[in-house]
């Protein structure tokens, strides 16, 4: 049963994707219905302690395959609060008055609260205010009716013929550019300033807090803070009072790099860890990670330090590395075509949890790099100079930023 896969990823404020496409459902008459219910309820049991999104592809729905009230009716019964809890987001993609009909017959068993969560999107383009659409997997029926109905717009007038050409990144951007970019406009700072507040926050605050970086925040918030950072104005967490905030500001920055932190090239040597024998997957990642580009290497290491800090806690905030490998995992790697898939989530899983389970290990040495290169992560300061505060990398400093460790001291 193919029609509810995973997306592999996240939205745009750190909650796990599930998608439905109506098109893939069969013939009423060859579908269990209770096993499809049965389906639905084993694939969102996966993602139901954490805060997560529902993309509902409407088309395809059609009589042969749609399913009756009386289904629909039990099937919302069924889903209890636990799946209603966290769930934070509905998005119906393409809906029609089948949709609205449906809605307004089930009003007086649908909370207001629940129904809040609803958001129908006409096109497939309006997702992207949401969530990264382009790297979904969208059956090939659901974009062929999204360009129809973009052409029908307006008198055959597609849209995307109006939309502006993209601006160029402002000096102090911090999201959707790359960390060479970030360096570059920082005079050589290696680790990005939020990945360093947001660290420098969270160990200081967020260590023992249950559920880091599962949960997420409210949706305008994290847009306010990813404004002043690209704006280069200061951000002040305390005054939040959220500790959330940070932990989701972290994985949408880890998010929305051009190119996964791990590499695209690399993608595909992760996914071939779980073909290695369990003995020496340490030493696998271990080689996989020397071929990383040294500046990806040092800011995955400076990462990988902190959550192995996160992880140390775990009896009290209950993210073991197991638990932090399926938050983190999507956010380090992802192939450079499409979203990550149900099947490739495992191997990725496994491969973030080794880093930081084994950090000690897997980055205890590294092969010599050239001179001219980026310099060498165990080098602190000039002779003379002090040390800066632990996670206060400064936005203009007279030398390359080189220490990437968290300082677990």
């Amino acid at each position: 049963m193919a029609a509810m896969p995973p997306a592999g990823g996240d939205d745009n404020y750190g909650r796990k994707l599930v998608i439905f496409s109506s098109c893939l459902m069969p013939p009423s008459h060859q579908l269990n219905h209770h096993h499809l219910l049965q389906y639905l309820m084993y694939t969102l049991d996966q993602y139901v302690e954490s805060d997560y999104t529902v993309v509902y592809f409407h088309h395809g729905l059609r009589s042969c395959n749609k399913p009756s009230l009386h289904w629909l009716r039990n099937a919302y019964r069924e889903f209890d609060r636990k799946y209603k809890k966290n769930l934070k987001a509905l998005y119906v993609v393409h809906p029609t008055n089948f949709i609205r009909i449906i809605w307004n017959i089930f009003q007086p068993l649908i909370s207001h609260k629940f129904g809040k969560k609803l958001t129908y999107v006409n096109y497939l383009s309006e997702l992207r205010d949401h969530l990264s659409w382009d790297q979904l997997i969208i059956p090939p029926d659901v974009l062929r009716h999204d360009e129809r109905l973009q052409a029908a717009q307006k008198g055959g007038l597609h849209p995307s013929s109006k939309t502006p050409p993209p601006r160029p990144p402002l000096p102090t951007q911090q999201f959707g550019v790359s960390l060479q970019y970030i360096a570059e406009k920082n005079q050589g700072v290696m680790i990005p300033p939020v990945m360093s507040q947001t660290v420098a926050y969270l160990k200081d605050n967020g260590l023992q807090t249950e559920g880091i970086f599962r949960r997420s925040a409210r949706v305008q918030l994290i847009k306010d803070v990813q404004k002043l950072y690209n704006q280069g104005k200061p951000v002040v967490f305390e005054q939040y009072g959220d500790i959330h905030v940070p932990a989701v500001i972290l994985k949408t920055f880890l998010r929305e790099l051009p190119e996964p932190l791990l590499t695209f090239p690399l993608y595909h040597q992760i996914q071939d860890v779980v073909r290695v024998e369990s003995s020496l997957r340490v030493t696998t990642c271990k080689h996989i990670l020397e071929r990383l580009p040294e500046h990806n290497y040092m800011v995955l290491k400076y990462l990988l330090c902190f959550l192995n800090m996160v992880s140390q806690q775990s009896i009290i905030n209950k993210m073991s590395p197991s638990n932090l490998a399926c938050v983190f995992g999507v956010n380090l790697s992802w192939p450079s075509q499409g979203s990550v898939s149900l099947t490739s989530l495992t191997p990725l899983n496994i491969f973030t949890e080794i880093l930081i389970e084994h950090y000690h290990t897997v980055f205890s040495s590294r092969s010599p790099v050239p001179p001219d290169t980026s310099p060498d992560t165990s080098s602190v300061t000039r002779p003379g100079t002090s040390p800066p505060p632990y996670g206060q990398a400064p936005l203009h400093s007279p030398t390359k930023q080189t220490r990437c460790d968290c300082l677990l001291g």
